[in-house]
């Protein structure tokens, strides 16, 4: 099996997908509208109050910005669909914003040696 298809950096992300009974509208609403946003993702932990980009009714994104130093932002999107029950499945990603991640020691790649 090759590793060729394979990222030098897979994707830090964090991932959360839950199961919801509510309609996607009225999960839309809860993520966008921001006197309800504001009971579970207050503007404090935003970078900016308004999202960075949204597809009405399936995605929405928000820039998040840590309350201590050293204030590390990170992109949060919102993945709304239908399920097969009527409900809901929301999809939750997390992701930092350039961050350079290290690289660990054992990568295989070819190093320069001083002598």
């Amino acid at each position: 099996m090759s590793d060729a298809g394979k990222p030098d950096h897979p994707d830090p992300a964090l991932v959360l997908e839950y199961e919801l009974d509510a309609p996607p509208a009225k999960v839309w609403r809860a993520v966008t509208i921001p006197a309800l946003r504001e009971r579970w993702l207050p503007d404090c932990d935003l970078a900016g109050a308004e999202p960075e980009s949204s597809i009405a009714g399936e995605e929405v994104r928000y820039r998040l910005r840590d309350s201590e130093p050293p204030y590390r932002e990170s992109h949060v999107i919102f993945r709304i669909e239908p399920n097969e029950d009527g409900g809901t499945r929301v999809r939750i990603i997390q992701r930092a914003c350039d961050v350079a991640l290290p690289q660990a020691a054992n990568t295989n790649r070819c190093l320069m040696l001083a002598a």
